[in-house]
């Protein structure tokens, strides 16, 4: 199933930027990200109470919060941030291509920090991720 949830989410992932290009042009990526932001907190507290999972909130402890915060502040706010700015700034198609380069960061940080197992396969994908973005920006 987890195969399902990661193709949606690349599907979802790709399509986006094609809307948040568009609506760059008119727009501060500062008011952009801040709506976007606004909308998805609104969606997202819809479902939680819809799905009753308010419960489970109170249960969270203070050092879970500490990291989801660290977690919040690096990917929802200055990865995200960082992400609007680029996309206004530069092509849609360098942007994702670039931006597609986080797992490679994700792999790395992972086996260090983490002691993740990381394959030879996974080892060897990474490698071919990394020379075919370098090959596609040498335009």
């Amino acid at each position: 199933m987890f195969l399902v949830y990661a193709l949606t989410g690349v599907f979802c992932l790709g399509l986006a930027p094609l809307f948040g290009k568009t609506v760059l042009n008119n727009v501060n990526p500062v008011t952009a990200f801040v709506l976007r932001s606004i909308i998805a907190a609104l969606l997202i507290t819809a479902w939680f109470f819809n799905a009753r999972g308010y419960g489970e909130l109170l249960t969270v402890p203070p050092s879970l919060w500490l990291i989801i915060t660290i977690e919040a502040v690096l990917a929802a706010l200055l990865g995200d941030l960082a992400y609007f700015y680029a996309l206004k700034e530069g092509n849609i198609n360098e942007v994702s291509l670039i931006m597609a380069c986080a797992p490679l960061i994700t792999i790395i940080l992972s086996y260090f920090l983490l002691n993740e197992v990381v394959t030879t396969s996974q080892v060897i994908g990474a490698f071919f991720i990394t020379i075919g973005l370098l090959l596609i920006s040498m335009h």
